[in-house]
């Protein structure tokens, strides 16, 4: 008497090929068959149907305990479903122009409820909506929307964007010198910025990090323009794999802006406390500048690490004591340099 009155069930119901879902009320798997194989035009041998999410195959069971509007997919004998995997996949797999895939991920995407598979289709949205082999403004436009006109490549303006950060940490060393007390050694302070601004000057700012069109040593991407997070501070590389390309698209762009050059051995915390130290008690000439500037402007000591990966906590690392000041031997060869041309000018 119970199978009379028991009400139907309303679910979406689609099939392995088709993004386009039906509506069908059905009270029980076996009338859900015979009315979704009508509806999509498949035999009734051998049909059978699973969650649109994960694949499960729904029973006689399963079915009277799903909520009402459950999305299913209808599969006829030899057909298999893993989950919205399956969408991605079909979508990665097909003959179709790139214009037609991201209308068929929109598709799916307009429809879809589930955080985490939402996650997925935006991400491969993003990725597909790659214009990364356009270069100059003319040939992608809206890539350099919000972007200076007198930048006219990728590369030129993502150069830029790296040198504004690296001038960012000089400006934090050149700060530093408002703090300095004592007179004799603010003047061997400024001695010391003087050097490291004409060093990283003739260095470009280092640019070249996030210059596609330069050498594969100097650059922190793919010759594409792909940038892979290099992990935390405390890693050797990022367990997560995040990856981007900001010269796919102006949202790419856009997002690589969140992204850190961080200093392993931080630089307000550590390098430049550290540097102010020495110059305490001698003089800028008996400090070894160049590994100064490598912590604060380098790859040395510099990381690219997507935002989720920037431990903000201190990092609790250390300069090297041993190459804080220069080497006596350097000192005296030096010296010795300086005198013999004394005394050849006499």
């Amino acid at each position: 008497m119970f199978g009379l009155f028991q009400r139907s069930k309303p679910v979406k119901i689609r099939s392995f090929h088709e993004n386009r879902k039906y509506g069908v009320a059905a009270k029980d798997l076996k009338e859900l068959l015979k009315k979704g194989c009508k509806a999509l035009q498949l035999p009734l041998s051998g049909a059978h149907v699973c969650l649109y999410s994960d694949g499960t195959k729904v029973t006689e069971e399963f079915f009277l305990t799903l909520p009402d509007h459950t999305e299913l997919v209808l599969l006829s004998r030899e057909q298999t479903w893993s989950g919205v995997v399956c969408d991605i996949g079909q979508l990665l797999n097909t003959d179709r122009h790139a214009d037609g895939i991201i209308e068929a991920a929109q598709g799916l995407l307009s429809d879809e409820q589930s955080p985490k598979r939402r996650k997925i289709l935006c991400d491969l949205l993003l990725n597909l909506d790659d214009r990364s082999e356009l270069e100059s403004r003319e040939e992608d436009e809206e890539w350099f929307r919000g972007v200076d006109a007198r930048f006219k490549t990728k590369s030129a303006y993502m150069k830029y964007n790296c040198e504004s950060r690296i001038r960012g940490y000089m400006k934090e060393v050149d700060d530093a010198s408002k703090t300095i007390q004592k007179a004799k050694v603010r003047t061997e302070f400024l001695k010391t910025s003087k050097y490291l601004a004409e060093t990283l000057k003739t260095a470009k700012y280092n640019g070249c990090y996030f210059d596609r069109t330069e050498k594969e040593p100097d650059r922190l991407c793919t010759q594409q323009g792909w940038f892979t997070c290099q992990g935390s501070f405390d890693q050797d590389v990022c367990k997560s794999l995040h990856s981007i390309n900001p010269y796919g698209s102006r949202e790419s762009r856009i997002v690589f802006s969140t992204w850190n050059l961080d200093h392993r051995i931080e630089k307000k915390r550590t390098v430049i406390p550290a540097l102010l130290e020495a110059l305490q008690n001698h003089k800028t000439a008996d400090v070894n500048l160049n590994y100064f500037y490598s912590l604060l402007f380098t790859r040395e000591n510099l990381k690219l690490v997507h935002i989720v990966c920037h431990k903000k906590g201190a990092h609790n690392l250390l300069c090297e004591g041993k190459k804080i000041f220069r080497r006596a031997t350097d000192t005296d060869k030096g010296n010795q340099a300086a005198k013999g041309k004394r005394r050849r000018m006499k």
